[in-house]
């Protein structure tokens, strides 16, 4: 197959601010260059496959600006890594139809058929994908938080967590980290994994796959740059993902992170109170579950150190999705 050289740009979201105090979304400079021969400054692949060259992110992108290599966490920086998009065209046909993800409501410390038959669809065709930890003799539970904004109930939650020595991961977008940097550096430097929720939070299985490793990557850069960090956990927006986006994901590193627990926590004009959300939560516990809880929610925050108590006194045990064994 004729190698394809493509140089490609950072995806970046800028949030720029009106004279009224409005701010606006634009996209930043990371775009695909035509895919020729002769295109300057492309990276050679393998045949099929496609490498985004890492750039740093524009000045613009990073507010406020760090000074002689800083980051927010004191860690070093790291090096942007190239990312090696096979196929890009998709000439192997990988179904590109939009599933919208669905676990079931597990009852009686059992996980609900959906959530196994999807464990079992990830694992039987090879996707680095997971949403049930079916493997581990242990009462183990995963817990995860969706961060696409801030109202001021994510730092109650890292507190409960450091008091109850629980690790959690938190799915943010590029927006949540810009806007927060001390937050996502304290998630960081207390052990936390801060998971890759993309850049501007779209569907995926309505992007190319270049531009799903664009949306990936422009995070990674900049988590990279700014906080000296990076880990390979990825979760789609709004649950929504194809064959071809798993295949995707998997292909440049990451591993998808889909839930076996969930419930609707993330209307803040429906919160129903702190005991509505332990018993919610508690009812839906089994053995690997994948805890999915959103950090907006003050009900949430609430009653975290409740059901994490709850849950220990029941023999289970919290992991973080470092421990959680690759099938």
């Amino acid at each position: 197959m004729k190698r394809t050289k493509i140089c490609c740009l950072m995806l970046a979201c800028v949030l720029l601010c009106s004279a009224c105090g409005n701010a606006e979304v634009s996209d930043g400079a990371r775009q695909a260059a035509p895919a020729t021969d002769t295109q300057p400054g492309a990276t050679e692949g393998e045949p099929g496959e496609t490498t985004l060259v890492a750039t740093p992110l524009p000045v613009t992108a990073q507010k406020p600006v760090l000074q002689n290599g800083e980051t927010y966490t004191g860690l070093p920086a790291l090096p942007l890594q190239d990312f090696s998009v096979t196929d890009p065209e998709n000439t192997r046909g990988l179904s590109n139809k939009k599933i919208g993800y669905s676990y079931g409501v597990a009852k009686n410390g059992t996980p609900h058929e959906t959530s196994v038959q999807n464990q079992a669809y990830f694992s039987g065709n090879g996707y680095r994908a997971f949403c049930l930890d079916t493997v581990s003799t242990e009462k183990t539970l995963y817990l995860t938080f969706d961060c696409g904004y801030e109202n001021g109930y994510t730092e109650k939650i890292l507190d409960t967590l450091k008091e109850k020595d629980v690790p959690a991961a938190f799915f943010c977008t590029l927006p949540q980290v810009e806007d927060n940097p001390a937050l996502i550096a304290r998630m960081i430097n207390e052990g936390h994994i801060v998971g890759n929720h993309s850049v501007k939070h779209p569907s995926f299985p309505t992007l190319t796959r270049l531009e799903m490793a664009q949306e990936i990557q422009g995070m990674d850069d900049y988590l990279r740059t700014n906080f000296g960090y990076s880990e390979p956990f990825f979760r789609f927006p709004m649950g929504e993902y194809s064959d071809c986006a798993l295949d995707l994901v998997g292909s440049i590193g990451y591993s998808s992170v889909f839930w076996s627990v969930a419930y609707e926590d993330w209307d803040l004009d429906n919160q129903r109170g702190t005991q509505y959300a332990f018993d919610t939560v508690t009812s839906r516990l089994h053995p690997g579950a994948v805890i999915l809880l959103h950090s907006v929610s003050p009900d949430n925050a609430n009653a975290l150190g409740q059901i994490i108590d709850w849950a220990r006194a029941q023999g289970y045990v919290f992991k973080s999705l470092r421990d959680f064994p690759q099938t």
